[in-house]
């Protein structure tokens, strides 16, 4: 109970400290990590990468989609009851609003073989610096990871989404890096 408590405490803080921020402060920082995460290593040597469509107060990915998507292989996560179904990006024209949460998804069909995703960006309501994530409580993100474990995981963090510890729990999954401003 006390670790629910805990991380229910992390992510009101997170929330607080976002809205310090003015939103255009806020997608300058996003423009900036997006450059770090597109000069990367292992965005560079991927074909294909998983991401997703920002929420409001995430880390935007909007020009990572738009400039890459016919280069590479880029798939976003598709809300399909307690799961999520990993779907290509053909462009934001082949795009509709999500049944649980609005977010724009892509239409078509689920990938067949999951294991051909080489990189996961990886949204997070606060990082560690052991490459710990806190997500916001439902699990998607790591049920989906568990599914493709050979996948480079890559988190994407304005600075003050990274503590010094956070409480962890054995199913929790960690980055293999994070990438912030």
């Amino acid at each position: 109970m006390e670790l629910k408590k805990d991380k229910k405490a992390i992510r009101k803080k997170i929330k607080e400290l976002k809205g310090s921020f003015s939103s255009e402060e806020l997608k300058r920082q996003s423009v900036i990590i997006q450059e770090k995460v597109i000069n990367s290593h292992h965005f560079k040597g991927s074909k294909n990468i998983l991401l997703y469509m920002a929420m409001a107060d995430e880390v935007g990915t909007r020009k990572i989609l738009n400039q890459w998507h016919k280069i590479k292989n880029l798939y976003l996560p598709v809300v399909r009851g307690n799961d999520l179904e990993i779907v290509i990006f053909e462009g934001e024209d082949k795009m509709r609003p999500g049944e649980k949460y609005g977010i724009p998804e892509p239409v078509g069909n689920k990938i067949k073989d999951e294991s051909i995703i080489e990189m996961v960006i990886v949204p997070g309501v606060a990082f560690d610096k052991n490459k710990n994530r806190l997500g916001r409580g439902a699990g998607y993100y790591d049920r989906i990871l568990k599914r493709i474990p050979n996948a480079w995981k890559t988190g994407l963090a304005f600075d003050f989404q990274i503590f010094n510890n956070l409480p962890a729990e054995p199913h929790d999954i960690r980055m293999d890096e994070i990438i912030s401003v």
